[in-house]
């Protein structure tokens, strides 16, 4: 699985994802111009110790990214979209991208992807939940429709064991 952040400003939200990308085996790509360094203090804390294991790419901008990943099936989330993030079908490669925390996608772009886009239902007079937020609920309902593909399933207790 790959997630897409196009021009993420804010570095904690970009940790974050970074962290779930690397606890589920996911690729993040990261659109440019980004909002922050990827080396500032804010993305290391908020990612842990794992940023050194994440697995991204940097682009300079969308058609880059195009470029770099001919023939990919991208999901684009938006508050905007008619379907919701359960209404399709995932498979392991696809990509799924979130906008900007200010602006989200640019609606050039969505307006020519209309059929690829896709919503988190909320109440209307709320514009939007946290990227880091959204990027989880919709990865993990790609993991779940494509298995939890070689994701642990159990875990162990730290100081006790499961009777």
């Amino acid at each position: 699985m790959n997630i897409v952040l196009h021009q993420p400003e804010i570095p904690a939200n970009t940790g974050n994802i970074g962290r779930t990308c690397v606890a589920t085996g996911t690729k993040l790509h990261l659109i440019e111009p980004l909002g922050f360094r990827i080396d500032e203090k804010q993305i290391k804390r908020a990612g842990m110790d794992y940023w050194d294991k994440l697995d991204y790419t940097r682009y300079i901008n969308y058609e880059d990214f195009l470029i770099k990943n001919p023939g990919a099936k991208i999901w684009y989330a938006t508050t905007k979209a008619e379907k919701t993030y359960t209404d399709v079908s995932y498979s392991e490669n696809d990509f799924i991208m979130f906008g900007k925390e200010s602006a989200g996608i640019p609606e050039e772009i969505l307006v020519e992807n209309r059929e690829s886009c896709i919503r988190i239902p909320m109440l209307p007079d709320i514009r939007s939940l946290n990227l880091s937020n959204s990027v989880a609920i919709v990865l993990y309902e790609t993991l779940r429709q494509t298995g939890f593909k070689d994701l642990e399933s159990k875990g162990e207790l730290h100081r006790l064991t499961w009777k």
